[in-house]
């Protein structure tokens, strides 16, 4: 399954999420790509996360396993 989400600082982020080997970013330059883009993503199969998070400059994407963090 993979993680989706959104912040403003994704190295702090990532080591919260128990630094994933497949860690995956973009940036955004405009808050209301980066919210169409998470929730579009959050509709593909065997996809999980949180919306309205407070930041939005950069998306992410994990695999979750056993050592990561949600």
């Amino acid at each position: 399954m993979k993680y989706v989400g959104l912040t403003d600082d994704p190295a702090r982020r990532k080591q919260e999420h128990g630094n994933p080997s497949d860690w995956w970013q973009r940036g955004f330059s405009r808050e209301i790509e980066a919210r169409a883009w998470e929730e579009i993503s959050l509709k593909m199969p065997d996809t999980t996360g949180g919306t309205g998070g407070a930041g939005w400059r950069y998306g992410y994407t994990y695999t979750i396993t056993n050592n990561t963090i949600e």
